[in-house]
């Protein structure tokens, strides 16, 4: 029995392999490419797929033949983990697109990204709202600051300033 062959390699087959690694192991084979030469061995109840290039095969028994293990009849899929990972990935998408102004300039994204790092902010239309109350428009400037408390609006100025500053040193820099 030749690995490069792989004429021993068909779906469903059982086997045990030695690599020309040491390592040792049985499994079903659940694909073999020819063109690559790669083979597909799934390595029990928790499904571990483990892909090997044939040629790395030092020898092989054949053990059996078993059913077909992609037959959709019965692969099980948890639908109800599949929902789950799919809401929290519509969550993430749908944050991530808020996070995202609309019609602004490279700048204000920039100076948005920046300030979310430190403060809540969102956007309306095209002002940043910063701690729900505090509103920086274009040119996103600290005397564009308007709203909110005293004391909130001067917080809101000086993370600003800041946060301007870095930006401008960023650019130089470049």
């Amino acid at each position: 029995m030749d690995a490069s062959s792989g004429d021993e390699f068909t779906v469903g087959c059982l086997l045990s392999i030695k690599t020309s690694l040491g390592d040792e192991f049985k499994g079903q084979v659940i694909t073999y490419d020819r063109p690559s030469n790669i083979l597909g061995s799934d390595l029990g109840p928790c499904r571990n797929i483990r892909m090997l290039k044939a040629s790395y095969i030092k020898e092989f028994s054949y053990l059996g033949q078993a059913e077909d293990p992609l037959d959709p009849k019965k692969c099980y899929i948890d639908l109800n983990t599949l929902q789950a990972r799919e809401e929290v990935a519509i969550r993430q998408a749908e944050a991530d697109a808020e996070r995202l102004g609309v019609g602004v300039t490279v700048e204000a994204q920039n100076i948005f990204d920046a300030l979310s790092k430190t403060l809540p902010v969102r956007w309306d239309k095209t002002a940043i709202v910063v701690m729900d109350e505090v509103r920086v428009s274009s040119p996103y400037l600290p005397e564009s600051v308007s709203g909110g408390t005293p004391a909130a609006k001067e917080r809101v100025k000086k993370v600003l300033e800041l946060e301007r500053r870095r930006l401008q040193a960023r650019v130089a820099a470049q």
